[in-house]
């Protein structure tokens, strides 16, 4: 059996989906780290707290900036494909990851969505098998819609009412 690389992508809006809640997270983790400060400065708390506080600002400061670069390696190297006997799914820049999923082990297969995919009018994808999770994060409504339905005849997923 051959089967080539998946090549259909997901949605480009992702990036800026992930660039606002990258953003919304960072002001809260900032808001406590100051919060922290502030404390620490008002109670005179020992030397090495401050220490302490200083390295987990740094550390934080690191994952920010990775936070904001990381959507665009997303956006670049995620792809996905469906036929009636896979569902697969290439994903990774450093370390690529293919995954086959069989059809006959897919139990379950539903759409969802954040406030933030909203505003997009996107949908993140989510496929259930007995072992594991698969999740497809940004696709336009009707593509995810479409794919759902795909999905869920070619597992012949019953729906729940």
């Amino acid at each position: 059996m051959d089967v080539n690389f998946p090549e259909k992508r997901i949605a480009k809006e992702l990036i800026n989906v992930s660039i606002i809640s990258e953003t919304i997270s960072n002001l809260i983790w900032y808001a406590i780290l100051i919060v922290l400060f502030v404390l620490h400065s008002y109670f005179s708390w020992t030397t090495w707290i401050a220490w302490g506080l200083i390295g987990i600002t740094v550390i934080s400061v690191i994952f920010t900036i990775w936070g904001y670069i990381k959507p665009f390696f997303i956006y670049k190297n995620w792809r996905y494909d469906v036929d009636k006997e896979f569902l697969q799914l290439k994903s990774g820049a450093l370390k690529e990851e293919h995954q086959l999923v069989p059809m006959t082990k897919i139990q379950a297969v539903a759409t969802n969505q954040g406030p933030i995919l909203r505003r997009y009018n996107l949908y993140s994808l989510t496929i259930d098998t007995m072992g594991s999770s698969h999740i497809i994060p940004a696709l336009h409504k009707d593509v995810a819609v479409e794919l759902r339905n795909q999905i869920a005849s070619y597992a012949k997923v019953k729906e729940v009412e």
